[in-house]
């Protein structure tokens, strides 16, 4: 069992007990109550250049804890007026010591559109997305079926969010293309022994089509690695331990995008 199979295992169980208390039924009346979604997250990333997506978490699987001291809304505001295009928000709670209440508090005080960065294993967190002020949700090839991903899709076109479809390889790009994903996100990172080689974007670049936004994910570290992955045609990076070790977010992230013509 791997590491990503040990965290949708441990997503199922929190749904089951997020049920107990607001059943599926009632959370979607509540989601569909809510106003429609105008997309915003995919907006943000069309627009011409590289956008970048930059992460709210305190630990990961693979670096344990990254910030001590996590003044999450602080980070998002910082991020916000740094010129970021959207906000990662972590709220898985075992591994990234993330919670919902982080995703909240930040979407209702910046003023660009979050993306919840979670392991979607049921409709049940996608309508639960929607109540707490996301954008868009994270949907990972690796732990859903077609079917699910093509579900999840529709449920999402409904409320007005956007989905990043998460894939890792050939394969799973080819599942997300045929599912009709919008966002695809190629996720650097090995996640079977946490190794990251950004030339995996390189690699599955040919195969995802011209008009589905392409974002790489993780292992940016430097203006040179957003340089090569905007060279290979990136529309977006997602930043993460990059950003939250910076002291300067600010000048961190205009570091980042110092080489870009």
């Amino acid at each position: 069992m791997t590491i990503l199979d040990e965290i949708a295992a441990y997503a199922k169980e929190r749904v089951k007990e997020a049920e107990k208390k607001v059943s599926l039924e009632e959370l979607k009346k509540k989601a569909y109550e809510l106003p429609k979604g105008d997309f915003s997250f995919e907006k943000s990333l069309k627009k011409p250049g590289i956008s970048f997506i930059c992460e709210c978490k305190k630990a990961s699987p693979s670096k344990g804890v990254i910030a001590e001291e996590f003044d999450y809304l602080n980070i998002a505001k910082e991020y916000d007026k740094a010129g970021a295009d959207c906000i990662s928000v972590l709220t898985e709670p075992k591994w990234f010591l993330g919670k919902d209440d982080y995703l909240k508090e930040i979407a209702a005080n910046v003023s660009i559109p979050c993306l919840r960065k979670d392991f979607t294993v049921s409709e049940y967190m996608i309508y639960e997305a929607k109540l707490l002020g996301a954008s868009a949700v994270l949907l990972i090839c690796s732990i859903l079926s077609s079917e699910q991903i093509k579900e999840y899709l529709g449920i999402c076109d409904e409320l007005g969010l956007s989905a990043l479809v998460e894939a890792h390889d050939e394969e799973e790009v080819k599942v997300a293309v045929a599912a009709g994903a919008r966002i695809i996100g190629v996720n650097n990172r090995n996640l079977k022994d946490f190794t990251v080689d950004t030339g995996n974007s390189a690699k599955l670049r040919s195969i995802i089509p011209d008009d589905v936004i392409f974002v790489s994910e993780s292992g940016v570290k430097s203006a040179e690695d957003v340089q090569k992955l905007s060279e290979i045609g990136a529309d977006a990076v997602l930043v993460g331990e990059t950003l939250m070790r910076a002291d300067d977010k600010k000048e961190k992230l205009k570091e980042l995008k110092s080489k870009l013509v």
